[in-house]
């Protein structure tokens, strides 16, 4: 069995943590700091801090399911805030490993979600909701911090 892989192995810099978490299969931008109030600020739901997703699905989302995706979707556990979202040109990003599951006789394609909550899994279970399942999804900006041109595994530290 693989063992996965940690923020540990491509971060050298001691003594900073995770603000927020990344699923497991998910990718993109993570913040780490040493700073215990802004790590707390940048987690906290109650904070709103909005954060920026570019999502693949499968399907091409109607107008009526982006929709539904911007005024909230009813979840299990209730229904989500509303969102920012828009469809998507096919980005210029790295290639995913492992790649993304591909069927022939569906189609793909790309929206930019923001959301200002953090529930488990939301974003993918808010396009599952409204009949377009994530096959991929890339987190691209927390606040006013963005993914740029970074690449996976690269990191750049910024000074207080």
């Amino acid at each position: 069995m693989d063992e996965k892989r940690t923020l540990a192995e491509f971060i050298s810099i001691t003594n900073i943590y995770a603000a927020g978490r990344l699923d497991y299969d998910s990718e993109g931008l993570m913040a780490l700091t040493d700073d215990g109030k802004l790590q707390q600020q940048i987690a906290d739901p109650k904070e709103k801090l909005p954060k920026t997703y570019w999502v693949q699905v499968e399907g091409i989302p109607t107008d009526e399911a982006l929709k539904q995706l911007g005024n909230g979707v009813q979840l299990k556990d209730g229904k989500t805030k509303p969102a920012q979202v828009k469809r998507l040109d096919n980005p210029d990003i790295w290639e995913r490993n492992p790649p993304i599951r591909v069927r022939k006789t569906v189609p793909d394609s790309w929206i930019e979600l923001t959301i200002k909550e953090g529930r488990n899994r939301q974003v993918r279970r808010m396009t599952a909701e409204v009949g377009f399942p994530t096959l991929r999804l890339i987190r691209v900006k927390i606040g006013d911090w963005s993914l740029g041109e970074l690449m996976p595994g690269e990191f750049l530290v910024k000074e207080k």
